[in-house]
């Protein structure tokens, strides 16, 4: 009797050592690939406990979690003939296990090479503009240039972004001396906006006041209580512009006469010396002219002296 207590029990230890041998524990963010004889089940295990067949089959646990990769600084030139280094960051997870563990060796470091020479690549079909400003496009087009391979291995890429583009130092200060000239420009067009504004308000509030002498006045008036609120010293003399205007007509009738009497001098002296060639021309024709001297009366003799007595 004896004897057989102690077989059974020799029996139920080594059943549940057996049972226990084959227990396992399936975390929450694994599954669970089981190789039985070494042929992959179609099926993979879930989170929590699973049992295995002792000595019949092996579990690999796959992780199903968003992996984060960074892909190592790549350098190649871009399409526009710019040498630059580029990084990238890759976020993927693992949807189907069975495939990720039997049709890769090993999905990580497979997914790390090919995002290495996509981003080669779309460096060497995009133009420096583009990795500068259009990233959303490029991170679709590299993100689809890696999920391509991948999704034969079981893999979905969520989302490729390129973190930092290195430039050389020669044409970061070309860049930069281009965003000043960029930024000088456009001061200077709002400069000019602005004064080509105020030129039209103020040629339009000129023609107003030309209709309207009186708002001249009234402007100047309001000039001088501008002035004397501010308590100090300055006279203001308002000049008439009409004064001005006087002067500058006055200016330009003395101009004018000044020209016409210097018209009427060149007249007169083309005329006398018209005149005096025709007399040279006339004395040419009959010889030389007589000269006519007055004869010079003899000068008189001293006389002598008158002796007095």
């Amino acid at each position: 009797m004896d004897g057989a207590v102690v077989g059974v029990v020799l029996v139920v230890a080594l059943a549940l050592l057996v049972l226990r041998s084959g227990m396992r524990v399936v975390n929450q963010v694994e599954r669970g690939v089981v190789f039985r004889w070494g042929k992959a089940l179609p099926s993979y295990r879930h989170p929590g406990i699973t049992f295995l067949i002792p000595f019949a089959d092996r579990m690999r646990k796959v992780n199903v979690q968003v992996v984060t990769m960074p892909v190592p600084t790549q350098e190649g030139i871009t399409k526009d003939n710019v040498s630059v280094k580029v990084d990238a960051v890759v976020y993927f997870r693992v949807t189907d296990p069975v495939r990720a563990a039997i049709e890769v060796q090993d999905y990580m470091f497979a997914v790390g090479q090919v995002a290495q020479s996509s981003l080669r690549s779309i460096i060497g079909k995009s133009d420096l503009d583009d990795l500068l400003t259009d990233r959303e496009r490029l991170h679709e087009g590299l993100a689809l240039m890696i999920d391509s391979p991948a999704t034969e291995w079981g893999i979905h890429i969520d989302r490729v972004e390129i973190k930092d583009v290195q430039l050389p130092e020669s044409l970061k200060r070309s860049m930069s001396r281009q965003a000043e000239a960029e930024r000088e420009r456009r001061a200077r067009v709002i400069t000019a906006d602005g004064e080509f504004q105020a030129a039209q308000q103020l040629a339009n509030a000129s023609r107003i006041m030309s209709d309207s002498p009186e708002a001249m006045q009234l402007r100047l008036l309001q000039t001088v209580v501008e002035v004397a609120a501010e308590k100090n010293s300055t006279l203001v003399m308002p000049f008439p512009v009409e004064l001005l205007r006087y002067f500058e007509r006055a200016t330009k009738r003395l101009d004018q006469e000044v020209e016409k009497n210097e018209r009427e001098a060149e007249v007169l002296n083309e005329g006398l010396k018209a005149g005096i060639e025709q007399i040279a021309a006339v004395a040419d024709k009959f010889g030389p002219a007589a000269e006519l001297t007055a004869p010079r009366e003899p000068a008189p003799e001293p006389s002598a002296p008158v002796e007095r007595p």
